[in-house]
C-alpha cells in the first residue's frame, strides 16, 4: 500500500484556509482515488457527495445546479469539474452563504476552462493542492530506478511489468492526443499534437525554440507557443523560466522545456526499459527532468527557475528554502566533480547551498558550500525547509 496521506494532510489545511478546494493534476494522476478515500472518511455523519462529470448520471443531476448543491451538506466532491465551466458563479454564490454548511473538493485537470473559472468567479474562496503521481517520497528510495523509468502515474508504476507499463503509456499518449485533450477545450488536431509532444521530447531539457519548432511543424511561432502553453496548462510540459537578476552579465532568457512525467516521456522516445535508457543519447536529460520534478512537487510555492549565460554557465534549478537561496544541479554520473560552472553560479547568485543530485548511495562534500547528495537527500533538504 503507498501511503499518500501528505497529500490528504494538504486537503485538509486547504479546508482550513477556504470552503473550497482545487485539487488540481493531469489526468490518471490518483486525484479520483484520493477524494473517494476521503468522502469515505467524510466526519459527522453526513455522507459525501460525489458528482463525477463523465458519468451521464451525475453530469444531468448538474444540469440545475444551484438547485442540485444548495441543500447540500458536508464534504461535496465534484470531479473533472472543468468540463462544466458555468458551475463556478453558482459555486460563488454558494461559498458566499454565511456559515456554509458545505466544502467542495474540486478536481480538474487544469484546463484553461477551469484556471479561467476559478480565477474569474472563486478568487479568494479556494484553496489550492497540486497533484502529479507518485513520488520518491511515496514510494521510497529503494523504487528509484522503477520510478524513474516508467513515471508516476500510478497504473503505469504498478504495472506487472516494464513492457506492460511501456503499453500503458502509450495507450494514455494516444487516448490524451486523440480524446482529453479536446474535451479540456485546448483546441489542437491530434496529428499536430502529436507531433509538438514528441518534438518536445526530443528537445527535453533544452531552452525552447519555438521558431524551430514552427518551420518543423509547419505551424506558427504563436501557434507552437500556444499549444505549448496549453500543454503545460494540462500538467504535460513545464516551461521552466530563467532567473533574471542585474548580474552585469549576459543572460539567457528563453525558459526551458521538460516533458515533466518521465514515463512519458521515455514513451514518447520509444524507450521501453532500463536498459535502453542507460545506452540513449537522453539519458542525462531525462535523469535531470525527472530529479527536478521530484524537487519542485515538494516546494510549496511557485518560485523557481534555471540560471544560465551567454558565456556558458548554468544552474539547472534555483529556489528559496527557508528564506536561502539554494541551488541543484542534476548529473547522472555515479561520481560527480566540481565545474567551473558551479563555482560561477554559486558566486554570482549568492547561493547559500549548491546539491548536485546524483543516482549516488550516500552524500559527500565537493568543495565548502557544494555537495553530491542522492536524490532522497534532495527532497530531504526541501522538506527540512
Amino acid at each position: 500500500m503507498i501511503d499518500r496521506s501528505w497529500l490528504d494532510r494538504a486537503v485538509f489545511a486547504g479546508f482550513e484556509r477556504s470552503p473550497a478546494v482545487a485539487l488540481l493534476g493531469p489526468r490518471q494522476c490518483g486525484k479520483t482515488t484520493l477524494a473517494r478515500g476521503l468522502a469515505s472518511a467524510s466526519a459527522g455523519g453526513v455522507p459525501a457527495r460525489v458528482f463525477d462529470l463523465e458519468h451521464p448520471a451525475d453530469e444531468a443531476a448538474l444540469e440545475n445546479p444551484l438547485l442540485a448543491l444548495d441543500g447540500l451538506r458536508g464534504l461535496v466532491v465534484i470531479d473533472e469539474v472543468q468540463r462544466k465551466p458555468g458551475l463556478f458563479p453558482v459555486l460563488r454564490v454558494l461559498l458566499d452563504r454565511p456559515g456554509t454548511p458545505a466544502r467542495f473538493l474540486l478536481l480538474g485537470s487544469a484546463s484553461p476552462h477551469l484556471v479561467r473559472g476559478v480565477t474569474e468567479s472563486l478568487a479568494g474562496r479556494v484553496a489550492f493542492v497540486d497533484m502529479q503521481g507518485f513520488g520518491l517520497a511515496d514510494v521510497g528510495a529503494g523504487a528509484l530506478r522503477s520510478l524513474w523509468g516508467r513515471g508516476g502515474f500510478p497504473r503505469s508504476f504498478l504495472a506487472a511489468g516494464d513492457a506492460a507499463s511501456f503499453a500503458w503509456r502509450n495507450d494514455f499518449l494516444r487516448s490524451f492526443i486523440e480524446r482529453d485533450f479536446g474535451t479540456l477545450g485546448l483546441g489542437a488536431t491530434p496529428a499536430s499534437l502529436g507531433r509538438l509532444w514528441r518534438m518536445a521530447a526530443h528537445h527535453h531539457g533544452q531552452y525552447l525554440n519555438a521558431s524551430e519548432f514552427a518551420r518543423s511543424l509547419g505551424e506558427t511561432h504563436k501557434t507552437v507557443l500556444r499549444h505549448l502553453e496549453l500543454l503545460a496548462a494540462a500538467f504535460m510540459v513545464r516551461l521552466l523560466p530563467p532567473w533574471h537578476e542585474n548580474l552585469g552579465k549576459r543572460l539567457v532568457r528563453r525558459p526551458k522545456l521538460y516533458v515533466r512525467d518521465s514515463g512519458l516521456l521515455h514513451a514518447l522516445l520509444g524507450i521501453p526499459d532500463e536498459s535502453a535508457l542507460l545506452g540513449h543519447p537522453k539519458l542525462g536529460a531525462s535523469w535531470e527532468g525527472f530529479a527536478m520534478e521530484q524537487i519542485i512537487a515538494r516546494l510549496p510555492h511557485g518560485d523557481w527557475h534555471f540560471w544560465a549565460t551567454q558565456a556558458g554557465a548554468e544552474l539547472d534549478l534555483l529556489v528559496t528554502i527557508g528564506g536561502r537561496r539554494v541551488g541543484f544541479e542534476f548529473k547522472v554520473s555515479d561520481a560527480p566533480t566540481r565545474t567551473r560552472s558551479m563555482l560561477v553560479a554559486r558566486e554570482d547568485l549568492g547561493l547559500d547551498r549548491l546539491f548536485v543530485v546524483a543516482p549516488v548511495s550516500r552524500a559527500y562534500a565537493l568543495s565548502p558550500g557544494i555537495d553530491v547528495v542522492p536524490l532522497a537527500g534532495a527532497l530531504d533538504v526541501v522538506a527540512g525547509g
